[in-house]
C-alpha cells in the first residue's frame, strides 16, 4: 500500500508538470498582489466570430460551448491563439467550462481579466455579471452567487472592438487590412490571463505603497473589500529571511501606516534591491482572514530645475522605445521568460530603461523590470482615439486611471505618458481648446493618483507638463545638432502655434534615430523606416554615433529615447530583428548606447 501510495504520487506529481508545461502562461499574473490559492483559467476555450454583431438575437449568452477552439490568452490574430484570423472581428464570444474548488465555500470568488480589447460583457449560465469598456485595463468581477454550489458551470465572455470609430484607444493596431508603415496587426478580444481566486469578504482590494526614502520610510494605504469593527491591518517588509520593519494598524478607510526602514537599501538599475512585502488582514477575533504577497523598491524620483532626479542625483536616461509586440503573439508576450528576455537584450545593447510605446505592457513586464533594474516610462495607447470627440475622453480616463492605480507601485515606472503625439489638436478654435482641456484634466488626474512625473504628450503638442519631450527623425547627425542651438531663448518644439512655450523642465529627445537597416523579409514583403537607409552596415554605425553624440552633447539635454528596440512586421528599424535575433555586432551597439555625457556620473558608479 506504501508502494502504490508513492506511485500515485510520483504519477500525480508527473501529471502535474505536464499540466504545468502545458497550460499557457501559466504564472501568477499579479507578482505585486498575489495569493496563494487561484486557479489559472489560460488554455483550450471555444469561441464563435459574430461577424453580424447578431450574437445577443441569438442568445449566445447562453452558450454550453461554441465549435471552434481557441488559446487564451492569445488573441484570434495571433499564431499562438491557434486561430490566426486576421481580418476584422467586430464581435466574439468565448466560452468555457468553469468549477469551484470545494475549499473555496464561504469566500467570495472573484474573476479576473488583466486585459480584454475592448468591449467585454460576462455571463455565467447566461446570467450577465460585468461589463467592461478598456481594452488595456484589468477588471475583475464577483461571481459568488453564481458558482457557490461548486457544480461546473459554463462562462461565456462577449466581445466587441471596432478600432475605426475614432473613439477607442488602439494604440498602433492598423485600421488597414494590411500593416503598413508604423500601424501593425491588430489585437481582439483576450489578450491577457483569465483567472478565478477565493477572497474573504474583508479581504484586500488594493495597496498603495509610495517609498520615502528622505525619510527612511514606506507609507502603506490599504483598500478593503468591506470592513468590521476591530479589524486590523499588518504589513511586514523582509530582507529576505530577515524582518526589517513591521506595523499594525485597525483597518480603515483612511488607513496610512508610515513604515520606517533602518539601514535603508536603495532600488536603481545599478543596483535593484527590492524589499519582500507581507501583508495580513485580521477579523475582529484576530483570525487572519487574507495574506496578500508584495514587494516594494525605496527609490526616489523628482525634478529639480531642468534635471531629472533619481535618488536625489542626476540621471540620464537612455531609453530604447519599445512597442511590446511579437511575432507570434501579437500584443501578448508568448512566454514569462520572453518578457524577461526583451529587458534583458535592451541592457545589453546598452540601455537603462525604456518608454512602453502606445500600449499597456503586462504586469509581469513590470516585475521583470524591478527585478532585474530597469526603467519605464508608462504610456497609453492613446491613438486611435479623437480626443476633440467626447466619447473618446470617456472611454480614455477611466481606462488611464485603472491603468495607473495598477502599475503605480512598480518602482522601475518613473513617468507617466498618457498622450503621444496629438496630430488631431487644430489651430484656434473651439475644438483646440477642447483638445487642450483633455490634456489638462487627464494631467491633473494622474497627478491626483500618483507622485511621478507627467509628460502630459509625447512629442506634441504640449499644454501642462513636468517633462519636456521633442521628436525628431532628422538622419544627419549635423542638423540634428543645428536643431538643437538655443536661438533668441528659443528652445525646440514641435510647434509652436500649438506648444505652450518651454518653461524649464528637464529636457528629453523621447524619439529619434528610427535608421532603417533591412536585414531580410521573413516578417513582411515591405520594408518601412524613416528617412533613407543607409547603404552599408559601416554607414550605419556611423550615422547612429552620430546622432547619439549629437543628442549627448546638447547642454540642457537629461536623456533620450531611440526608435527602437525591435522591428516590429514591416518597420524594420530596430537594433534586433522582429524574432528578437541581433540585426547588428551588438558591442558596438552597446558602445554607442552606454556613452554618458560628462555631467552625469551615476554610470561610473559601479
Amino acid at each position: 500500500m506504501h508502494l502504490i501510495s508513492k506511485i500515485g504520487c510520483a504519477l500525480l506529481l508527473a501529471f502535474s508538470a505536464l499540466t504545468a508545461v502545458a497550460l499557457p502562461r501559466a504564472e501568477y499574473p499579479r507578482p505585486q498582489f498575489e495569493r496563494q490559492d487561484w486557479q489559472n483559467l489560460n488554455g483550450e476555450w471555444t469561441y464563435e466570430f459574430d461577424f453580424g454583431k447578431s450574437g445577443m438575437n441569438r442568445k449566445l449568452y447562453d452558450s454550453k460551448g461554441f465549435a471552434d477552439k481557441i488559446t487564451v490568452p492569445f488573441c484570434p490574430e495571433s499564431v499562438l491563439s491557434g486561430v490566426q484570423h486576421t481580418d476584422f472581428i467586430p464581435a466574439m464570444w468565448y466560452h468555457r467550462q468553469i468549477q469551484i474548488p470545494a475549499s473555496w465555500q464561504g469566500k467570495r470568488t472573484l474573476l479576473h481579466f488583466g486585459g480584454v480589447d475592448f468591449f467585454t460583457a460576462v455571463y455565467v449560465d447566461g446570467h450577465l455579471v460585468a461589463r467592461h469598456w478598456g481594452g488595456n485595463s484589468p477588471f475583475s468581477c464577483d461571481i459568488t452567487k453564481y458558482v457557490a454550489d461548486g457544480k461546473p458551470h459554463d462562462l461565456v465572455v462577449r466581445v466587441e472592438d471596432d478600432l475605426r470609430n475614432g473613439t477607442q484607444p488602439t494604440g498602433k493596431q492598423c485600421g488597414d487590412y494590411y500593416s503598413q508603415g508604423c500601424h501593425y496587426t491588430r489585437t481582439t478580444g483576450i489578450w491577457q490571463t483569465v483567472w478565478m481566486e477565493p477572497v474573504d469578504g474583508l479581504g484586500l482590494s488594493s495597496v498603495y505603497i509610495v517609498p520615502d526614502l528622505d525619510n527612511s520610510r514606506f507609507i502603506v494605504n490599504p483598500e478593503f473589500a468591506s470592513l468590521e469593527g476591530g479589524q486590523t491591518f499588518e504589513v511586514i517588509f523582509k530582507d529576505g529571511d530577515k524582518v526589517v520593519a513591521r506595523e499594525k494598524g485597525v483597518a480603515s478607510p483612511v488607513l496610512s501606516l508610515p513604515v520606517r526602514i533602518k539601514n535603508v537599501k536603495t532600488w536603481s538599475p545599478e543596483d535593484p534591491f527590492l524589499y519582500d512585502v507581507v501583508m495580513n488582514v485580521y477579523d475582529k477575533d484576530g483570525k487572519l482572514v487574507d495574506t496578500v504577497d508584495s514587494y516594494a523598491g525605496m527609490r526616489k524620483i523628482h525634478v529639480e530645475g531642468n534635471r531629472y532626479y533619481l535618488n536625489n542625483e542626476p540621471y540620464y536616461l537612455r531609453l530604447v522605445l519599445d512597442q511590446g509586440f511579437y511575432p507570434d503573439g501579437i500584443w501578448t508576450a508568448p512566454s514569462d521568460d520572453a518578457l524577461r528576455r526583451d529587458i534583458e537584450l535592451s541592457k545589453e545593447a546598452g540601455f537603462n530603461g525604456a518608454r512602453l510605446h502606445q500600449k499597456v505592457f503586462e504586469e509581469r513586464f513590470h516585475y521583470w523590470a524591478d527585478k532585474l533594474g530597469y526603467l519605464t516610462w508608462g504610456e497609453a495607447p492613446s491613438w486611435g482615439a479623437n480626443m476633440n470627440n467626447p466619447l473618446s475622453a470617456r472611454n480614455f480616463i477611466p481606462e488611464w486611471e485603472t491603468v495607473v492605480v495598477r502599475d503605480r507601485n512598480h518602482p522601475s515606472i518613473i513617468a507617466w505618458t498618457p498622450f503621444n503625439e496629438t496630430w488631431e489638436r487644430p489651430d484656434n478654435d473651439e475644438a483646440a481648446l477642447q483638445h487642450d482641456r483633455m490634456i489638462e484634466d487627464v494631467y491633473r488626474i494622474t497627478h491626483n493618483l500618483d507622485y511621478r512625473p507627467v509628460n502630459d504628450a509625447s512629442g506634441n503638442y504640449h499644454v501642462i507638463t513636468d517633462l519636456w519631450t521633442v521628436h525628431s527623425y532628422e538622419q544627419n547627425p549635423e542638423k540634428l545638432a543645428e536643431w538643437f542651438v538655443v536661438k533668441d531663448g528659443k528652445y525646440p518644439c514641435q510647434d509652436p502655434r500649438r506648444d505652450v512655450p518651454y518653461s524649464g523642465q528637464p529636457f528629453f529627445i523621447d524619439e529619434f534615430g528610427g535608421i532603417k537597416w533591412v536585414v531580410g523579409k521573413e516578417f513582411s514583403d515591405i520594408s518601412w523606416g524613416y528617412g533613407e537607409g543607409p547603404r552599408t552596415v559601416e554607414e550605419f554605425y556611423d550615422r547612429l554615433e552620430g546622432l547619439v553624440d549629437a543628442v549627448n552633447a546638447v547642454p540642457y539635454m537629461s536623456g533620450y529615447c531611440y526608435t527602437q528596440l525591435t522591428d516590429v512586421e514591416q518597420e524594420q528599424n530596430g537594433v534586433y530583428n522582429y524574432d528578437r535575433t541581433p540585426k547588428f555586432d551588438m558591442e558596438r551597439i552597446r558602445a554607442i548606447f552606454s556613452k554618458v555625457p560628462a555631467q552625469f556620473t551615476h554610470d561610473r558608479k559601479k
